[in-house]
């Protein structure tokens, strides 16, 4: 039987339709309110990484450059010279070339796969166009005898080789991989596998500058949560002096302070600790005394905050129930900052993995991490696909670094 609507009570159906409406409102208000920043992520954030990571396997050089010898290589089967008409395709190509930038960037591109090929492209160009050659045969013999190179069938693998738009050459570069002249993948010689030994080479610095930050941050942030509040927000101001200093500011302080004549050489002489000064500065150690340094604020910060949120009383508790002061803090305090740790590590190693003024301002040849041959490859080599690919080289490791984080997170907190 209906309910009856009685008087003074609404239809209950109609105050589920305000109640739907008034929650729509309410999302809808919150959405409006965080829209601007979703935008500003997307704009600043998601859409530059999305361009890196194309980039990282666009390879629009040469089929641009050269489309009609890119459509005739493509059904050559890469063994001795391609056919005569792929002269001509290619004479026709580099002469319709409206800027010299353009063969510019094509002999770049392809001298990273065949080395000489930027001068002979350019050579080539400049000699544009080439009297009497009227047949694919004559202008055959008129490329050749422009530049002997070009009956070398290496140059015509490159081009051939580099005639899609996308590619997975950089990626596989950035592994010290390669593909051969038929598209196979394979290892490179080992005299140009540098970048796993590269990479390598961040986390070690990377993973030692994060212990000795652990090692250095874990007992000073555990002294400032046993402080008062007052004392301890004023400790935290010199703490955080390095956020407010700029990194070159910082690096150039501990040139001064680390060279052979610095204050810490002539304090350690002065003491008869040494006899002669120490190397301190343009290797390793240099690098990872400035980066602890800066890094420091970022492993500290997270500890605090967990250490002023576990009770003191559980710490006088176990001590009162007969354990050891030094056991007590290893098997009851120090559990209950593992996020902390875990967060302050996390976020230390992260940033460590991504420096690139102070290793190469402090650090030697053998010091520098990935981040600079990202510098180089870009401003240095004009090469931005082999810097994207190292860059989303980067950007896995650290998204593999916080995936397992987070998996390890979760598991403790499921076991607890």
């Amino acid at each position: 039987m209906d309910a009856l609507a009685l008087p003074g009570i609404a239809d209950p159906r109609a105050l589920r339709r305000q109640l739907a409406r008034a929650e729509r409102r309410r999302k809808l208000r919150a959405f409006s309110l965080t829209l601007p920043l979703l935008v500003f992520l997307l704009l600043t954030f998601l859409v530059p990484i999305g361009a890196l990571l194309a980039r990282a396997v666009e390879n629009p050089e040469v089929v641009t450059a050269l489309p009609r010898t890119v459509v005739v290589l493509d059904g050559w089967d890469r063994r001795g010279l391609p056919p005569a008409t792929a002269f001509a395709a290619l004479a026709a190509d580099l002469g319709a070339l409206p800027h010299r930038a353009d063969a510019g960037a094509l002999a770049r591109r392809l001298n990273n796969e065949a080395p000489g090929a930027r001068s002979l492209v350019m050579g080539t160009y400049r000699a544009l166009p080439l009297e009497g050659a009227d047949t694919p045969d004559a202008t055959k013999a008129k490329l050749i005898e422009t530049d002997e190179r070009w009956s070398q069938p290496v140059f015509w693998r490159a081009i051939a080789k580099n005639g899609s738009r996308w590619t997975p050459d950089y990626l596989l570069a950035s592994v010290d991989l390669r593909r051969d002249a038929t598209g196979a993948v394979e290892r490179m010689t080992p005299d140009q596998r540098i970048f796993v030994r590269i990479l390598l080479r961040t986390f070690q610095i990377s993973a030692v500058v994060t212990l000795f930050a652990l090692l250095l941050g874990y007992p000073l942030a555990y002294w400032l949560s046993t402080l008062p509040a007052r004392k301890a927000n004023l400790l935290m101001i010199l703490v955080l002096v390095p956020f407010w200093t700029s990194i070159l500011v910082r690096v150039a302080a501990w040139i001064v302070l680390l060279q052979s004549e610095g204050l810490v050489n002539r304090a350690l002489t002065g003491l008869g600790v040494i006899d002669h000064p120490l190397a301190l500065l343009f290797n390793r150690l240099g690098v990872v005394i400035a980066m602890v340094h800066i890094l420091l604020p970022f492993m500290i910060l997270p500890l605090y905050s967990v250490m002023k949120s576990v009770p003191p009383s559980f710490l006088r508790a176990a001590v009162s129930l007969g354990s050891a002061p030094l056991a007590a803090f290893f098997r009851v305090y120090v559990p209950q900052t593992y996020p902390g740790i875990g967060a302050g590590a996390l976020l230390v190693f992260i940033l460590a993995i991504g420096y690139y003024v102070t290793p190469a301002l402090l650090g030697g040849p053998e010091d520098q991490m990935l981040s600079y041959y990202i510098a180089q490859y870009t401003n240095v080599n004009i090469n931005w696909g082999m810097a994207c690919a190292l860059g989303a080289l980067l950007l896995a490791a650290t998204l593999v670094l916080y995936a397992l984080y987070r998996r390890i997170v979760k598991t403790e907190l499921s076991l607890g």
